[in-house]
């Protein structure tokens, strides 16, 4: 059964008594500290505690604690993609109630700010999604919740587009499968 997004996602966003405030650890208890530390020959570890790499130049605390919620409990998360000629349909979703309130108000401000040109400019995040940022006029996007979770069907005209669309979805579907661990293999692979 579909419902609209708009009716169903208030819904969601109350089990969490109104908001997804950021944890208090989040902050990381002042600039630089709880970020990252040193390991065995000096390489660059991630915190997995606070992921500070969840913050962005234009991310609020709210949409932070979002991702965090999502990556600390990934192994909840059910995600199908069906690829299209012109786009892609994914359907995600977690049992988890918090989950779920997690991924509804995460997918639905990502895909609001694609329509407003709003690039959160998330430290980790994928420069698959700035041809969305740039072209995001050139995306129809239709959202609805469903038994099974959110479904998201994006499509488009524009070929460079569709190809991000079909790359996107495998980044999100591996993070889903694989959590932070997918994140640091795609950051590796493009040298950062």
């Amino acid at each position: 059964m579909k419902r609209p997004l708009r009716t169903a996602l208030p819904a969601a966003v109350l089990l969490l008594g109104g908001s997804l405030a950021a944890p208090a650890q989040m902050s990381g208890g002042g600039m630089g500290q709880g970020m990252h530390s040193h390991g065995a020959g000096g390489m660059m570890m991630h915190d997995e505690a606070t992921m500070p790499g969840l913050r962005g130049l234009d991310a609020t605390p709210e949409e932070s604690a979002e991702m965090m919620v999502m990556f600390h409990h990934f192994t909840e998360i059910t995600r199908t993609v069906e690829t299209l000629p012109d786009g892609i349909r994914t359907v995600t979703g977690s049992e988890n109630p918090m989950v779920m309130a997690a991924l509804a108000s995460h997918v639905a401000g990502m895909i609001g700010r694609v329509e407003e040109g709003r690039d959160p400019q998330v430290f980790i995040q994928s420069p698959t999604l700035d041809i969305f940022f740039e072209r995001g006029d050139r995306l129809r996007t239709e959202i609805a919740m469903t038994d099974a979770g959110i479904e998201v069907v994006q499509t488009s005209e524009d070929p460079e587009l569709v190809a991000a669309l079909h790359i996107h979805a495998a980044e999100v579907t591996a993070m889903a499968d694989r959590g932070m661990a997918a994140v640091h293999e795609m950051m590796m692979a493009r040298g950062q």
